[in-house]
């Protein structure tokens, strides 16, 4: 798979402008900032675009490899997701903090206790506003919870730079792994940093 043609010109803006905002990119090209947002994504995640925080956009001085992107798309969620924390809807706030910190896990799934489908998503901000602002510990789980289907998610199949572009688009830390999109039965989870490490390991070579 090759570069598109709105890729190659994004390159050439940030080696001519850099550093560059998104903003900017977007304006140059006469379109806005959420249409490039996945483009932003390959390029930054493949290593060509180098993205710092109050900087913008510069161009790090790797060149394209199809090789690279190929193996990119080839590899899987199912090779790199991870074990879920799963609880379920008569959890605590409480219990379910406790359980966070004790797998020190940024956010927990909660499940259907028959059919382990999911039915939403707490995470470490939830759990932290509900404990301020309410002095009981015993409020169910579901009360704070995001529901379907309100959630981003990830299926076994799905290449890993697909699932990078969804955490990017959606500025998450993990998406739930479910077995297929007809069944959202939670079989695993795919963290922001277990995909950086990928990216960074095929980088270099190792």
């Amino acid at each position: 798979m090759e570069l598109t043609e709105r890729q190659k010109k994004i390159i050439e803006i940030v080696k001519e402008k850099e550093p560059i905002s998104g903003d900017r990119i977007a304006e140059s090209l006469g379109l806005t900032k959420p249409t490039l947002r996945s483009d932003l994504a390959v390029l930054t995640m493949t290593g060509i675009l180098d993205a710092r925080p109050k900087v913008g956009y510069v161009y790090s001085g790797l060149t394209f490899e199809p090789l690279l992107h190929d193996q990119l798309f080839k590899t899987t969620v199912r090779e790199l997701m991870s074990g879920p924390v799963i609880c379920y809807p008569e959890t605590t706030v409480s219990d379910a903090t406790t359980s966070l910190f004790m797998y020190d896990s940024g956010s927990l799934y909660v499940c259907d206790a028959k059919s382990q489908e999911l039915l939403g998503i707490v995470s470490r901000k939830d759990l932290l506003r509900s404990l301020l602002n309410s002095h009981d510990n015993d409020v169910l789980i579901t009360v704070i919870m995001t529901r379907m289907p309100n959630l981003v998610i990830a299926t076994p199949e799905m290449s890993v730079l697909e699932a990078g572009e969804l955490l990017v688009k959606h500025e998450i830390d993990s998406l739930p792994v479910v077995s297929s999109q007809d069944s959202k039965e939670v079989i695993g989870k795919l963290s922001k940093t277990r995909v950086m490490e990928h990216f960074i390991r095929m980088g270099s070579g190792n």
